[in-house]
């Protein structure tokens, strides 16, 4: 079902001020680990993370865009069936961050493995952190309250899962480490 035209007006800038709000906090978030780990020869960690949050926008926009599509040609919305549309953005919002939280806790694995404690268990806290403004972008797209609650401990059990258990997170995300 079409969203009337006023009530298109009114939440257009909502949307787009949580957009930018969350958008500036990734790059606030990348600058503040990029300042952090700079002094510990470790700025590149943050140039990866960079390039892979820039991954993230770009998977989550496609995925919501190609799930929107699909929704509309089998008439899935809210109205009309309230179950599969909440479902399916379930599954496609929650599929998104295992994936970046493997790719963080492998990311900060490496440089963790060479380091004194203190340093490794702040690449581990970075690399938690990172996964929490990986929820934040994801909740750009899909801004209901139930996405938000169910994918905020997706995305951190499997940042700790993935830290705890790397091959699990290499042999299901490997493809996406690569990348980077």
């Amino acid at each position: 079902m079409v969203r009337p035209i006023p009530r298109l007006i009114q939440d257009a800038p909502v949307e787009a001020l949580d957009f930018v709000v969350i958008l500036v906090f990734n790059l606030l978030f990348v600058g503040l680990a990029a300042l952090v780990l700079w002094p510990l020869g470790l700025a590149g960690l943050a140039a990866r993370l960079a390039k892979a949050y820039a991954v993230l926008w770009a998977a989550a926009s496609f995925v919501h865009m190609a799930l929107s599509v699909a929704q509309a040609i089998l008439r899935i919305n809210l109205y009309d069936h309230p179950d599969a549309f909440v479902y399916t953005n379930l599954a496609a919002s929650a599929l998104l961050l295992p994936a970046w939280s493997a790719f963080a806790a492998l990311a900060v694995r490496g440089p963790a493995a060479d380091a004194s404690f203190w340093t490794a268990a702040l690449l581990y806290l970075f690399g938690f952190l990172a996964s929490f403004v990986a929820w934040k972008v994801v909740c750009t797209f899909y801004r209901g309250y139930i996405y938000q609650l169910v994918n905020l401990p997706v995305a951190l059990a499997s940042y700790v899962l993935f830290a705890a258990w790397p091959p699990a997170g290499r042999a299901l995300y490997g493809w996406f480490f690569d990348l980077f």
